[in-house]
């Protein structure tokens, strides 16, 4: 086929299906895991230096050298088997190694991860897991007893998973060195694709139910300042009834509020939105397991619904309750701006009533001012004319006071309508 009518990106995303397997682990077997996470904007991080920071690793072990530009690489160092991958938020560090520690849990089983280098993590480390992969005894009960010597009783989960395929253990606590424990037995024959599956979800767990708890410390710091906008909301709410307060202050004070709960819910959405995606992701991973219960212990969904879903509910509720504070103050914006629109009507009609009654005072000042000027234009006019005329009225035997008279009226009447016709010029009107 023409490889011009294949859309670009059709073997990059076909290729990404298969780019991240799960390891191959045989039993017996260890593998110890962690994650490292930028603090602050960790999806908008420089990502070249996760990639450096993965090859000072591989680098120390005499590896093969990763591309800088994949998000996942597989290699063999030494006696260990490593797995990386590079997601949104954070980059994850597997290590594999065929056998059993002497000692259950030996830190010294991590030794691939050094503690400096660890240090010198671009991020912090969010989960740190280590898992034992043995045979499941010929009685299971064995299984449970060793669970105990290593495990807390009140919080062990023990279950059956992948149809009695394997007997997992674990107690969701952090031991003294820093490490999350989970002891698998697979029963014999098990093949190692699907131990690698298996302990793939247990470490993805550990990972997503920790990466959704960081939004449980935002919960917390949020409903502090909400219990501190809340009543300062309340009161705004409450003084709209007041018609003695100006709405213009109370618009003034709602803004101010709203712009805080604008700043808290530009803050938190990213990290809540991502914690109901790792949420989702942490069901996921227990549904794969298909957990059936061993004995008479807990299982995950039932440590999950008594120990992790209150954290997430409270999450849940700090993110309902910052949106309908939002909600609330956007409703009462809306009545202040209404209220504000109703007074501002009223008083543009009391001024155009105002306008109105200068207009019509203006208008019979108008009148008064042109009933003068046509007295004194004709005062004005009548002796000018009465200057111009008295040779002739001499001659016709009038004396002057007589003149004036006879020319009054006239002059009166020629300067009204004079006045007229350069009224009905100025406003285009005939009909004056």
């Amino acid at each position: 086929m023409d490889p011009a009518s294949e859309h670009p990106l059709r073997y990059s995303l076909v290729n990404e299906l298969h780019a991240r397997p799960s390891p191959r682990l045989p039993a017996p077997t260890t593998a110890v895991f962690v994650a490292f996470k930028e603090p602050l904007d960790a999806a908008n991080r420089d990502r070249s230096v996760d990639a450096a920071h993965l090859s000072e690793l591989v680098s120390r072990h005499g590896g093969p050298r990763p591309d800088p530009d994949d998000s996942h690489y597989q290699g063999r160092l030494g006696r260990h088997d490593l797995k990386w991958e590079s997601h949104t938020e954070f980059v994850t560090y597997m290590a594999t190694t065929p056998g059993l520690p002497i000692r259950p849990f030996d830190p010294s089983a991590a030794a691939i991860f050094p503690q400096a280098w660890q240090e010198a993590a671009p991020g912090r480390r969010v989960a740190a897991v280590m898992v034992q992969v043995d045979l499941l005894p010929d009685d299971p009960s064995d299984a449970l007893k060793q669970a105990y010597g290593w495990f807390a009783r009140d919080s062990l989960a023990a279950i059956w998973v992948l149809d009695e395929a394997a007997l997992v253990a674990g107690d969701f606590r952090i031991d003294a060195d820093g490490w999350m424990r989970f002891a698998v037995y697979v029963r014999p024959g098990t093949s190692e694709g699907r131990i690698g599956r298996l302990v793939h979800r247990l470490v993805e767990l550990e990972t997503y139910r920790a990466m959704s708890m960081l939004g449980l410390g935002r919960a917390r710091s949020l409903s502090r300042r909400l219990n501190e906008l809340e009543p300062r909301l309340s009161a705004i709410l409450a003084s709209m009834t007041d018609e003695a307060r100006p709405a213009e202050q109370m618009l003034q004070d709602l803004l101010s509020v709203s712009i805080e709960l604008e700043a808290q819910a530009t803050q938190h959405s990213f990290r809540f939105g991502a914690t109901s995606a790792y949420e989702a992701i942490v069901y996921d991973r227990i549904s794969a397991l298909r957990e059936t219960r061993f004995q008479d212990r807990q299982m995950m969904t039932e440590f999950m619904r008594r120990r992790y879903k209150p954290a997430m509910r409270t999450t849940k509720s700090a993110e309902q309750r910052l949106a309908t504070m939002l909600e609330r103050a956007a409703r009462a914006a809306e009545l202040l701006r209404t209220r504000v629109d109703v007074e501002r009507s009223a008083q543009n009609q009391e001024i155009m009533e105002r306008m109105d009654r200068r207009a019509d005072l203006q208008l019979r000042l108008q009148h008064t001012v042109e009933g003068l000027s046509v007295v004194a234009i004709s005062y004005y006019a009548v002796g000018l004319l009465g200057y111009a005329a008295t040779p002739l009225a001499k001659l016709a035997g009038l004396d002057k006071a007589t003149l004036v008279a006879v020319l009054t009226p006239f002059v009166v009447l020629a300067v009204w309508l004079g006045m007229r016709q350069i009224k009905r010029r100025l406003h285009g009107d005939d009909h004056l």
